[in-house]
């Protein structure tokens, strides 16, 4: 594997925290984000090549994600335009890390063995008319 380019349609999922609930004495903690989590796992499965293998523990990895959102229907004309020519630039929640923290997450034992495999990260946010991810993913020489 030299380099793999996936792009998983809808709009990007940032990670949300953990949520906590209390029944009497005991304290538990759930992920709100399975179902989520769930679809986009699938998505990357059915992407990646027939006879792809999870990239070895210890392979340095490159991985580059393009968070395309779509552009808000509140958007002015003038806005809308400049939107599309990535002239204005998408600074609104959510951020770049929590996207790119969901994207890590579910590429665990489906892609490489653990994130910390990752060790250069080139990541940003732009508006598009079909939103979707974009993820690069290349071995390091």
């Amino acid at each position: 594997m030299n380099k793999i380019s996936l792009i998983i349609p809808g709009s990007p999922i940032a990670k949300k925290r953990p949520r906590f609930f209390r029944r009497g004495n005991f304290t538990g903690a759930y992920n709100p984000q399975e179902t989520e989590e769930g679809r986009f796992m699938w998505e990357v499965k059915s992407r990646l090549p027939e006879d792809f293998k999870i990239i070895p523990q210890g392979t340095p990895l490159f991985l580059q994600c393009i968070f395309c959102f779509p552009i808000p229907k509140s958007a002015s004309k003038k806005q809308q335009e400049l939107m599309k020519i990535n002239s204005l630039k998408h600074t609104k929640k959510p951020d770049t890390d929590n996207c790119l923290k969901f994207v890590k997450d579910c590429l665990n034992s489906l892609v490489w063995h653990d994130d910390s495999q990752v060790y250069k990260v080139e990541a940003w946010k732009e508006y598009t008319d079909h939103p979707h991810t974009l993820i690069r993913i290349e071995e390091a020489v």
